[in-house]
């Protein structure tokens, strides 16, 4: 059998004047040469596209990174301005809570009923299987905020207002302190007493409240002179009008410094204090009336507890 000889491929290269040279090298190793070669330009080529490719990712990463940070500062400062307007709209809503309780203060003075806030649509109240009250967002709250507002405002105007108005007059009316704004006592009470003139007892309808002769009385409540002048029983006395139901005296005085159908303030002298009428020294006889029946003036000598708040 004929041993076959591999293909040889020769190339010579002469220069003049110098001996040709050959480089003999066999096929196989060019096609070797050849796939090496390709193998290399194509990883050099998929590299270079992997890299571009990479490049072009990472590029827009930092991209979408940039839009990413700035979306969320934006989205940082939205979240401090809801939680600014969600703390003003509670600070609001504490304000409203005492202008409400101020109110309700004011309605029941003018003898209203407690005032009644409708809740804004969609507020939790409690109920079956919810527990506690859902926290409400900024846009509900200042609705909460505007409707109570609009309520509070519209029973200002329409109802408290006129009321009060009625009843800060009649509490202006209101016989207040003493008649005297000297130390003073009380040395005959109103009511049933021992006739001090004589056996058996008498219905004192006022209080005796002993001062030096000559000093100063007082209106305890503005209003206008309806008797002014002489009585056996009471002496040298004024008689005050005050409206709305209520009506003084002041007895035994040694001297009267108004006249019928004067107007008088709170505080003006009405006379001066003696020993006139039925009496056993110099002191002032106070009574107070209301709707002409006499009642125990001891209760209106302390100002009442709305007027020291």
């Amino acid at each position: 059998m004929r041993r076959r000889v591999s293909e040889r491929y020769t190339i010579l290269i002469t220069r003049t004047g110098k001996e040709p040279r050959t480089f003999s090298f066999r096929p196989v190793v060019v096609l070797m040469a050849l796939f090496a070669f390709a193998s290399w330009a194509g990883v050099t080529g998929y590299l270079y596209a992997r890299n571009a490719a990479l490049k072009d990712t990472q590029a827009r990463l930092e991209q979408l990174s940039e839009q990413a940070r700035a979306l969320s500062l934006r989205l940082s400062e939205e979240q401090n301005r809801n939680d600014m307007l969600a703390g003003e709209a509670a600070e609001m809503l504490k304000q409203l809570d005492r202008l409400e309780a101020e109110i309700d203060r004011l309605r029941e003075r003018a003898g209203l009923p407690k005032l009644e806030v409708t809740p804004v649509k969609g507020e939790n109240k409690g109920g079956e299987g919810q527990g506690g009250g859902i926290p409400l967002d900024t846009e509900a709250m200042l609705k909460l905020t505007a409707e109570r507002i609009k309520t509070l405002t519209g029973n200002l105007s329409a109802k408290i207002e006129p009321a009060l108005e009625q009843t800060l007059a009649k509490e202006a009316a209101r016989p207040v302190g003493y008649p005297l704004k000297v130390h003073t006592y009380i040395a005959s009470g109103f009511g049933t007493r021992r006739n001090p003139f004589g056996r058996g007892y008498e219905f004192h309808d006022g209080i005796d409240l002993p001062a030096w002769y000559g000093t100063p009385i007082y209106a305890t409540a503005p209003g206008k002179v309806i008797e002014a002048g002489w009585s056996n029983i009471y002496g040298y006395y004024v008689k005050l009008d005050h409206g709305y139901g209520y009506r003084t005296l002041y007895g035994h005085m040694s001297k009267i410094l108004v006249k019928r159908g004067q107007v008088v303030k709170r505080g003006e002298v009405l006379g001066k204090v003696g020993s006139t009428g039925r009496s056993t020294g110099p002191h002032v006889h106070y009574s107070v009336y209301i709707w002409g029946k006499a009642v125990n003036p001891v209760s209106f000598l302390e100002a009442p507890s709305y007027a020291k708040r």
